[in-house]
């Protein structure tokens, strides 16, 4: 079982409410075989409702997997951009946890995208708080002309998920008890010589600001 599942906000949740949910369920029918009915409807109602209540945790326990945790404003992600070529460079993103990727873009400048989640504000009280994922990273071409006709690139930044969150909360009402919103982010920089860029995310989305020089 992965690590980040198991420290997930709701996780705890799903395991006690799934757990006792389970028991009720299997006493009201024990209690049904007993001839029991009143105790038997009481234990079984009450034991579906809370297997319910643990799957809807644990869903989006599975769903939050990849997503990060946005305080004030974060630093998604450093990107270093090299040209190599006409409306070609390349793009190097390090990420917060080390890891780091090199795209290949076509464009005239380089664009990346995320998906963000914000969660009512009683939905803080139990751990949810505003999360984001980093999704795509692509080239953009500052001539329409180009944008219609030149070659494009586009590159995924999210992980392949068994339960899509951000997709649930636009198909299921349910959800909107929890989640206030999802929406998309986008934001652009040219890429006219080379450079290095910190991809910030704050409340009010993704924006790239140029990187500050290390001090030696």
């Amino acid at each position: 079982m992965p690590t980040e599942l198991i420290n997930a906000p709701l996780f705890p949740f799903a395991v006690l409410f799934g757990v006792i949910g389970v028991a009720l369920f299997f006493g009201g029918i024990f209690s049904f075989i007993r001839f029991r009915f009143a105790q038997s409807a009481f234990r079984l109602l009450t034991g579906l409702l809370l297997v319910t209540l643990g799957a809807m945790a644990g869903t989006i326990s599975v769903g939050l997997l990849g997503y990060r945790a946005l305080t004030r404003e974060d630093v998604a992600a450093h990107i270093t951009v090299k040209p190599a070529g006409k409306q070609r460079f390349t793009a190097t993103l390090r990420f917060p946890n080390g890891d780091e990727k090199t795209f290949d873009v076509a464009g005239d400048e380089i664009y990346v995208d995320a998906h963000i989640l914000k969660w009512h504000a009683y939905a803080n009280m139990i751990g949810l708080h505003t999360a984001y994922e980093l999704d795509r990273v692509a080239g953009r071409y500052l001539d329409v002309k180009d944008e219609r006709s030149a070659p494009r690139t586009v590159h995924a930044l999210g992980r392949e998920r068994m339960v899509d969150l951000y997709g649930l909360r636009q198909r299921h009402a349910f959800l909107e008890l929890l989640l206030d919103a999802e929406y998309g982010s986008a934001t652009l920089v040219s890429v006219t010589q080379p450079a290095q860029f910190e991809l910030r995310v704050s409340t009010t989305g993704l924006l790239i600001r140029e990187a500050m020089p290390r001090k030696p």
